[in-house]
């Protein structure tokens, strides 16, 4: 039974074959026809395309819903909706008042769309529940916080720590509130997801986030439910500290280099989940690229104990079923695949035609922003913000251009460009900011240093 074999590698035990874990997201919407929206804001939809997913795609485990917005929404953000991604924020509550809200505002079962979403969360449990083992996804504390705040939060981590630690550990609190929720709900594996954990140094989350995550997985397991911390983006500097936290296991995307990232999580006996690369493989590729990226995932680790096969992340919307349907198969029936892409030779993305910008001949500095999606994705959202925010006192001497890794061109491009984690800032061609998102007081003495002036 696959919510067995789940519950095996959570507790790091071998395991008679690698567990499958597809984080259909909203993608499980399309299956059945239904906007993003459509689905995250109706029970009866979330059910009825988690059923598709479960028919399709066999899994082991599934997350029900996959939206970080829910808590930011109740707690008084605006979302902007899009048909074929969660909502993203709009507005930040907090981002002209550096201040704690009321632990009144805290989620609690009647708030927001969270209803809808336990409802979802029940009805799934008894229908598939027996066999498959259901993630409940919550935002995690410090892209809540910075939900809240905006991306004031960054130069308050350099100005301000003991606000930043004191508004993490309000969303802590926060977070706890909501593993409660699910759990009662019926969900066996709680993620904290908070993909903004990779735009920090391993210093600042010792500092200010440390402690906070560590009393949410502890609360987890004081419950007697497994946990996972899910991040995104080159979190290769990051997978040691996030271990110091506790969690039963890690997820990760293809920025993170996934037999390293192991090394590190098998010493503290964690397991690991990852990581399928989203937009190349899974939304772009063939049924032979998926099986083939699953295949080699496998042969990467000697050891499949603490090792969970899934997407990156939360799959794009319009991924073709049938490149998940053979990762699945690829998954269950490991010698069989490798018979059938044996002879297999992929077909290159990156050797299409692209021009690079004359950086030389431009009359001003030009800022390229290569982003996952900036509209799902939290970090590629912010480090945009750095950019915007900032632009009012750079328009006169910059000009910036957004590249979207889910576009075949802009695929293209990222490689050309020699940009190998997402997402990332160049300036004229040099690669500035990995990962990391520049406090608007740098981008400007930056931008201001290729100007000349």
């Amino acid at each position: 039974m696959g919510k067995e074999l789940i519950f095996k590698s959570l507790r790091h035990e071998k395991t008679q074959r690698v567990p499958w874990v597809p984080f259909a997201g909203v993608h499980a919407g399309q299956l059945r026809g239904y906007t993003a929206e459509e689905m995250l804001t109706n029970a009866d939809n979330i059910v009825e395309s988690l059923e598709e997913v479960a028919k399709l795609y066999m899994p082991d485990g599934m997350p029900v819903i996959f939206d970080l917005q829910i808590e930011a929404e109740i707690l008084g953000c605006e979302l902007l909706w899009a048909k074929d991604n969660p909502p993203s924020v709009k507005t930040h509550p907090l981002d002209s008042e550096k201040s704690i809200p009321c632990t009144c505002k805290f989620p609690s079962a009647d708030s927001g769309r969270i209803p809808v979403v336990l409802e979802a969360m029940k009805r799934v449990k008894s229908s598939l529940g027996e066999e498959i083992a259901l993630y409940g996804l919550l935002c995690g504390p410090f892209t809540l916080a910075s939900h809240l705040r905006g991306s004031s939060i960054f130069m308050d981590m350099v100005k301000d720590p003991e606000y930043v630690k004191d508004l993490i550990g309000y969303c802590g609190q926060a977070a706890c509130r909501m593993a409660d929720l699910y759990m009662k709900a019926g969900m066996d594996v709680i993620a904290v997801v908070d993909p903004l954990i990779s735009q920090v140094s391993p210093k600042h989350i010792e500092k200010m986030m440390l402690e906070t995550f560590t009393a949410v997985f502890d609360y987890i397991r004081s419950r007697e439910r497994f946990s996972c911390f899910f991040v995104c983006g080159n979190a290769s500097k990051q997978i040691e500290v996030m271990c110091k936290t506790g969690p039963d296991g890690i997820s990760v995307d293809e920025n993170v280099d996934l037999p390293k990232a192991k090394e590190i999580t098998d010493r503290y006996n964690i397991n690991i989940g990852g990581n399928i690369p989203l937009t190349t493989t899974m939304l772009h590729g063939t049924q032979e690229d998926n099986m083939k990226k699953v295949i080699d995932l496998m042969d990467s680790v000697s050891d499949h104990t603490n090792f969970i096969i899934s997407p990156g992340c939360d799959m794009p919307y319009a991924t073709p079923p049938e490149n998940t349907v053979a990762c699945a198969q690829a998954v269950k029936n490991p010698e069989r695949t490798r018979e059938l892409i044996k002879n297999y030779q992929p077909e290159e993305i990156a050797h299409m035609d692209i021009e690079i910008p004359d950086y030389e001949a431009s009359e001003k500095v030009i800022i390229e922003l290569f982003l996952l999606d900036p509209e799902q994705c939290a970090a590629c959202t912010y480090m945009l913000a750095a950019v915007t925010d900032a632009y009012e006192d750079i328009k006169d001497m910059a000009e910036y251009r957004v590249y979207k890794y889910f576009i075949k061109e802009d695929i293209a491009r990222t490689a050309k460009m020699g940009v190998k984690n997402l997402p990332s800032i160049c300036v004229n061609g040099d690669i500035r900011w990995i990962s990391i998102i520049p406090s608007k007081e740098e981008l400007i003495n930056v931008i201001k240093e290729y100007a000349g002036k």
